[in-house]
């Protein structure tokens, strides 16, 4: 069994690079290293742990069974050691390493994307790497370090930090509200085409409540099925019916008059706009950073 005092520690943060990146030539980039001088550190690392932990072949590099559980365990622990560099440097300490970051796709074009270069302009020996999906990813087995997630979040051990709160609005293209006409209540949605996500618990329900705090329930006549939404935004811009928006996703096409925001008194219930991280005594640097150039940029841009 190897002995820990026979591991370079260091080329644990090579080797985590290197499952990463997906490659020892963009690992190599990543980290400003010459590609022979990864390879060797990986080298060396099997030697040293005895275990084969990468596959390579002349089309890809892969990892093995050993490989992965060494992965995982190599992110824990420089996880822990950014920590305890937090802990020691407290509010003053370095904003630097790489930051991994989990976001919906819509939102992280329109939002997540512009704040990170903002943050790695104002922390440039930060790297960042903005993963986009609609699916909830598990941020410790994924390695990653702040999760942005809009709603209401399921239970879980994590920490949240509201950064911001969002809604959404019932909008038409003109021409679907020339044809429709424009609605009174919301009662007179039902009977328009409306483009439903497929992705909601209730796609065809529409749960609006008024600026004086009536609410309402309508279920609407579903004209076009979607499942993401940015196909949810393209259908009623195309005229293909009403839509249940995020305010943030088409404010613009609201204000530039490419989309009608139909009963502006009514939208839904505001939810929130989280950043989700691993539970830790202390806050990274880098997280907290994010955090506060996130609260920036949407404070200028409201």
């Amino acid at each position: 069994m190897p002995d820990v005092r026979d591991v370079n520690l260091n080329r644990l943060a090579v080797f985590v690079a290197v499952v990463d990146a997906g490659s020892l030539t963009a690992a190599a980039a990543r980290l400003g290293l010459a590609k022979t001088m990864v390879s060797t550190h990986m080298q060396r690392l099997e030697a040293e742990v005895g275990a084969s932990l990468l596959v390579r072949t002349t089309r890809r590099l892969g990892i093995t069974e050993a490989g992965r559980a060494f992965y995982d365990a190599s992110v824990k622990i420089l996880r822990a050691a950014e920590e305890a560099l937090a802990e020691i440097g407290g509010e003053e300490a370095p904003v630097r390493g790489t930051l991994r970051v989990s976001c919906p796709i819509d939102y992280g074009t329109l939002a997540v994307a512009p704040a990170l270069v903002a943050l790695r302009r104002a922390h440039p020996r930060l790297d960042i790497e903005l993963l986009c999906s609609d699916h909830l990813v598990d941020l410790i087995a994924d390695g990653i370090d702040v999760a942005i997630r809009l709603g209401r979040l399921p239970d879980s051990n994590y920490r949240a930090v509201t950064l911001g709160r969002f809604e959404n609005w019932v909008v038409a293209s003109p021409e679907v509200v020339d044809s429709w006409g424009e609605p009174d209540t919301p009662a007179e949605l039902a009977a328009m085409p409306f483009v439903a996500l497929t992705v909601l618990q209730r796609p065809q329900t529409l749960d609006l409540r008024h600026a004086n705090g009536a609410a309402e329930s309508v279920r609407c006549e579903i004209a076009f099925l979607v499942n993401t939404a940015e196909a949810a935004r393209a259908a009623p811009l195309a005229g293909g019916g009403s839509g249940l928006l995020t305010d943030f996703s088409v404010g613009g096409d609201v204000a530039a008059g490419r989309l009608v925001r139909l009963l502006p008194e009514w939208s839904t219930e505001p939810a929130g706009i989280q950043a989700v991280f691993p539970p830790t005594q202390h806050t990274p640097p880098k997280v907290r950073a994010l955090i506060e150039m996130f609260r920036s940029c949407l404070a200028r841009d409201a």
